[in-house]
């Protein structure tokens, strides 16, 4: 059988083997928690263009430069580029780095060539020609990756620093002014209140801070460190809402904490996680905020909900990815300073790191709830693929 009948006729092996090996690079130890068809992503849109671009007609110009990983060949050809480019950023956003992309193509070559040797018996001389037509496809596939995977990392980067300018200036702005008003002010009155402003705007950009360290911290390869604790969970929550009902005094936050809360855990992680959680059903929610606490088989279970407008399904995939926030109109509207993007990770990081896990739930009539369980004392998180699976 030619190889690009094979291709065409044995998609559900090939797609079975590449999730497998989409699932032992996957990063950040969540490769129980993804699905088929975002470990597949787009494979089965590439070996189908692959395919097809087999079949065209090709000069020898072409044929050079898709040596190259140069494409430009003609309608086949960039449909490759165009299921390559969508992979590309599917895997960016779901945190692979650029070995795992690469070996992920890797992997589909070896797989591919195995499964068609072993379908029948031995080749004839149109099997070179496939082999070179199949070869030229998949290394035009993988460079158009490799190009639209380093241009999509360096405008996240753009954006994570123009985010970062825009959020810090702010509170900044606000400190200098108060600051000079305060210099400048008599009235005892006035001056309380300017400090209140200093304090508050300067506690936005310590979190700021707080999370670019972690953040920087998780992108080092290595666990997030804790410094697990016999502690309270309730009390940790009822701290935090008091500050965040301190801080939104019009805005109804609610705490129910009932059972046995007690565990081995990092409380200031901990208190992290809560914070970002509340803050996050402030800014984006609407109404009442409601903290729910309690036991959860042989671990613990916490949940912030908020009302207001649901997040739209196409979002929830990417809820937890490093630089997301809100994109409708309301959701812009009504942020606020002091967020750059990275509590929900940071959040989630926590929760893994203790062996936990924080998913989220959001409809209209239930609300937007976001759900951490921990078990009473910190586990490892999955451990990583074999050696053998994972590019080096």
């Amino acid at each position: 059988m030619r190889l690009a009948d094979f291709i065409l006729g044995n998609l559900e092996p090939i797609l079975a083997e590449w999730e497998v090996f989409a699932r032992g690079v996957w990063p950040a130890g969540g490769a129980a928690t993804v699905d088929p068809p975002t470990l597949r992503d787009h494979a089965r849109d590439i070996l189908r263009a692959t395919a097809h671009d087999m079949c065209s007609a090709q000069t020898a110009l072409q044929q050079s430069d898709k040596s190259r990983g140069d494409g430009a060949a003609g309608a086949d050809s960039d449909r490759v580029d165009g299921a390559s480019v969508a992979h590309a950023v599917g895997r960016v956003r779901s945190g692979f780095d650029l070995m795992a992309v690469v070996a992920e193509y890797r992997a589909l070559r070896a797989s591919v060539i195995r499964l068609w040797r072993a379908s029948g018996p031995n080749p004839d001389l149109r099997d070179i020609d496939d082999l070179t037509r199949f070869n030229e496809s998949i290394d035009q596939s993988l460079t158009e990756s490799i190009r639209q995977y380093t241009q999509t990392v360096d405008r996240t980067r753009l954006l994570f620093l123009a985010i970062l300018g825009h959020d810090l200036r702010n509170p900044l702005n606000t400190i200098l002014m108060s600051a000079y008003v305060l210099a400048e002010s008599a009235d005892l009155a006035d001056s309380h209140e300017r400090a209140a402003a200093i304090a508050t705007t300067a506690a936005a950009m310590g979190r700021m801070v707080t999370d670019l360290l972690t953040f920087a911290a998780s992108g080092l390869d290595a666990a997030m460190p804790l410094s697990p604790a016999p502690m309270d969970l309730g009390l940790t929550c009822g701290e935090v809402v008091e500050e965040a009902r301190a801080a939104h005094p019009g805005r109804p936050i609610d705490l129910a904490a009932a059972g046995d809360l007690t565990g081995a855990w990092d409380a200031g992680r901990l208190r992290q996680v809560i914070s970002n959680l509340l803050g996050n059903a402030v800014q984006h929610g609407r109404g009442r905020v409601e903290v729910t606490a309690g036991p959860d088989g042989a671990g613990v279970r916490l949940a912030v909900r908020n009302g207001g407008v649901p997040i739209p399904p196409e979002v929830l995939p990417t809820i937890f990815d490093p630089l997301v926030r809100g994109t409708s109109p309301e959701q812009q509207r009504h942020r606020q300073s002091g967020s750059i993007g990275l509590g929900l990770y940071i959040a989630r990081e926590v929760a893994v790191a203790h062996g936990g896990t924080l998913d989220v739930t959001s409809s209209a009539d239930a609300g937007t709830i976001f759900t951490i369980r921990l078990p009473r004392s910190p586990r490892p998180p999955a451990a990583p693929a074999p050696a053998a699976a994972r590019p080096s």
